[in-house]
């Protein structure tokens, strides 16, 4: 194996995006892979699994000196909290642990990728400036993605390592213990529709369902990951990255319903949280009868996420120009996008 064989460090591999990732450098020639996490993945033929504490300073330590041979980070753990405020302590604590560790145990360490998000901007707060640009102004804190590019920008000053950092928009990717995740809030709405014979009706508001949305591919998320980590006029630099294009769910739902094989329904605004309170039972009748993976409903999905996805009533549009001109140009058809997901979750026997 050659030396100049690059090592990538996923950090929080089990999560949304960290599963992408690491499927992505796993059937990569040119990497070798760890994955880290509290409760990592098995080692398999290309990857090896690394438990790792990012909020026990000296645990990080003591693991990372035994990979010297580290090259890459990609940074996705996030640690979730009752509010936004209480979000930030242990997030910046995680990401400066790691950080210590590396300076001081891995000398080979290059570059360390952040992955945040749309929350960059407030879109979950509501209405935002769109297209959204990375150097449009920040919305008013807590958000602890601030905290943790100020702490890197910071950091990596006079370093010789490099920094980047992503912000997707909804990746469309199956993760267990992941419930704020659109794709399987669709995927277990559509089924139990379908089981109780209903039409597909949106759940959300009438303005959501014009309003323009955008997506991720997984799968085009990593790949631009490894760019902005390898390529030189990446380096210390945030970048939007989405499918790069748009669509309207009034214009996706009849799709959808007919992935589901239900009639596409009409807006019918309600909440899921409530309306869904009591379906534990009927989803595991669900799962028995098809011979599904046996995953209790809310572990797969958090309702209150689908109450706020469904009743954004505004545009979610992001620019991706600046990832373009830096000579990444993948992109993905949202409405196919979305379908193949779906599909994907049925032959992984999560939805029948």
């Amino acid at each position: 194996m050659s030396d100049s064989r690059k090592v990538a460090l996923v950090v929080g591999a089990s999560g949304i995006v960290g599963r992408a990732a690491l499927a992505h450098f796993a059937a990569a020639q040119d990497w070798q892979v760890l994955a880290a996490a509290r409760r990592p993945p098995a080692d398999s033929a290309n990857v090896r699994a690394l438990s790792l504490d990012l909020l026990d300073a000296e645990d990080c330590r003591c693991r990372l000196a035994e990979h010297p041979e580290i090259t890459h980070v990609f940074f996705t753990a996030h640690l979730k909290a009752a509010s936004a405020a209480e979000e930030v302590g242990p997030n910046l604590e995680m990401l400066r642990n790691l950080v210590d560790a590396l300076e001081a145990e891995v000398p080979g360490f290059q570059h360390i990728n952040l992955m945040h998000g749309q929350k960059w901007y407030g879109n979950h707060l509501g209405t935002y400036r769109t297209p959204a640009k990375e150097d449009d102004s920040r919305h008013m804190p807590p958000n602890f993605y601030y905290d943790q590019q100020d702490f890197i920008v910071a950091r990596q000053r006079g370093a010789n390592w490099t920094w980047s950092s992503l912000r997707p928009q909804a990746p469309l990717v199956f993760s267990l213990g992941s419930p704020m995740n659109q794709l399987l809030v669709l995927a277990i709405y559509g089924s139990i529709c379908k089981e109780l014979g209903l039409p597909l009706h949106f759940p959300g508001s009438r303005g959501c369902y014009e309003a323009l949305y955008q997506i991720t591919d997984p799968q085009l998320l990593a790949r631009s990951m490894e760019w902005v980590a390898t390529q030189p006029q990446c380096a210390n630099q945030a970048y939007n990255i989405t499918n790069g294009d748009l669509f309207r769910w009034k214009n996706l739902w009849p799709r959808l319903a007919q992935f589901f094989g239900v009639e596409p329904g009409e807006v019918q605004t309600l909440s899921l949280e409530r309306q869904m309170a009591d379906k534990g039972p009927l989803w595991e009748r669900i799962v028995h009868r098809h011979g599904l993976a046996e995953h209790p409903i809310d572990k797969l999905v958090d309702w209150r996420w689908g109450d706020f996805i469904f009743n954004s009533a505004y545009d979610n549009v992001s620019s991706t120009v600046k990832l373009r001109r830096s000579g990444f140009h993948d992109c993905r058809d949202s409405e196919e996008c979305y379908l193949e997901a779906l599909e994907q979750l049925r032959r992984e026997r999560i939805i029948p």
